[in-house]
């Protein structure tokens, strides 16, 4: 094949590309751009929350004094509730509260109800079940995110399709045309010759908006390139029954019937004989876990409710770089002896993969590292259908024919 003939061939097979991204962008992008922006702002989504109800999170120790036994603090949250307590959480920031979670007895909400404490004076600050704004204006962008607000209509759109539904189909569906977007975006961006990459990865600041539009769309996209992929690809998940199955399946843990694991048990309940369940100080169990998972971190300790169960304690490293992915330890609830082992980092690849869906669609992989790199990523995704519609735009306008002024002589 002659120089010519391969140089018509790349542009033909750009041309193709360039259309089929076009109508990718056009047709998904309405979608695409309050899922993206919603995501955008939900990258933080526990940062904001806490930075609101900084009452409930944050204590201060102003006096130094030491903090009180976590046997302590389950006996305060006993005296004010007569549910099960399932769990209870302790933080190696010393400026965090400890949360301890309690299933009481009505309580219809998936995670129970989390009384926070302060580790020092044993006071209760207050429970999950507080009315605050934020949590309705963070729920509200979880809704436009994943169901675009269509699970607030209560009248079904289509009689045998729950709203919620509907609308997972087509924020899932957008999410994939976007991702389609991406990979032929790639190909529109790759450049015939080697010497053209340098011109494809940087943004001309002082040329005409048009060509700023035009090194935005395509510079920023390839920069982001990979975190979009990771979102792209993983959305769906949550939309599609097929699709959350051919994930499992590609990673080879798929299993027909899968339970989810509840951690320790339902919990103890509060004011119980020390006879349903034998435990020893939580601190002894700390202090074994610490044995095998030697690295400072944060504790999850999911308590037993009955005679032979194991006590579990996940921890989770702690610090700008830390892997969200905890370790977990479950230990003899009557002499603390090591029951099982479960580190993640020692997890077959595909294992790690699939269990981390989550993290890889939120960010949350290594602490705040990636979640300031989604965050950027994601303002980048919102801004692509809005620079790639005029970037159309603009084309439409080069190809209509101009005017043929006449004149009368």
């Amino acid at each position: 094949m002659t120089k010519k003939a391969k140089n018509t061939t790349w542009k033909t097979v750009r041309m193709e590309f360039n259309e089929i991204h076009l109508w990718l962008g056009l047709i998904g992008g309405l979608v695409i751009i309050p899922v993206c922006l919603t995501g955008t702002i939900y990258t933080y989504n526990s940062e904001i929350r806490e930075a609101f109800k900084s009452h409930l999170y944050k204590v201060e120790n102003l006096s130094g004094m030491p903090a009180i036994s976590p046997d302590e603090l389950l006996q305060a949250v006993g005296q004010e509730s007569a549910g099960n307590i399932n769990a209870i959480q302790l933080f190696d920031d010393p400026s965090r509260s400890v949360q301890v979670t309690v299933r009481e007895e009505g309580d219809k909400s998936r995670f129970g109800t989390t009384f926070f404490l302060n580790p020092y004076t044993g006071q209760i600050l207050g429970t999950s079940k507080e009315k605050h704004w934020i949590d309705e204006f963070m729920g509200n962008m979880f809704s436009l995110h994943r169901w675009m607000l269509l699970d607030k209509i209560e009248a079904p759109i289509f009689d045998e399709l729950p709203n919620r539904t509907l609308g997972s189909y087509i924020t899932g569906a957008a999410t994939i045309l976007f991702t389609l977007g991406l990979l032929t975006g790639m190909v529109i961006w790759f450049p015939q010759k080697l010497k053209g990459w340098k011109q494809g990865l940087k943004v001309k600041w002082k040329a005409n908006w048009k060509r700023l539009n035009f090194d935005l769309h395509n510079t920023l996209a390839f920069y982001s390139l990979i975190f979009l992929l990771c979102m792209g690809l993983t959305g769906p998940f949550w939309s599609f029954p097929w699709y959350k199955d051919g994930w499992q399946k590609f990673w080879g843990t798929y299993q027909e019937n899968t339970s989810q694991r509840g951690g320790g048990g339902p919990g103890r309940e509060a004011g119980a004989p020390s006879e349903a369940a034998e435990l020893l100080p939580l601190r002894l169990y700390i202090a074994r876990a610490d044995e095998v998972l030697d690295y400072r971190g944060d504790y999850r300790i999911s308590l037993p409710s009955s005679l032979g169960q194991a006590v579990s304690v996940q921890k989770n490293r702690v610090g700008f770089f830390a892997p969200s992915a905890g370790d977990r330890i479950e230990l003899d609830q009557s002499t603390g002896m090591v029951h099982s082992v479960e580190l993640f980092r020692e997890k077959p690849w595909n294992e790690r993969m699939s269990r981390s869906i989550k993290a890889l669609h939120i960010g949350d992989v290594y602490g705040q590292f990636t979640k300031l790199l989604y965050f950027l990523s994601c303002l980048v995704a919102t801004s692509l259908p809005i620079t790639g519609t005029i970037i159309w735009i603009n084309k439409l306008k080069k190809k209509k024919p101009k005017k043929v002024q006449r004149f009368n002589r």
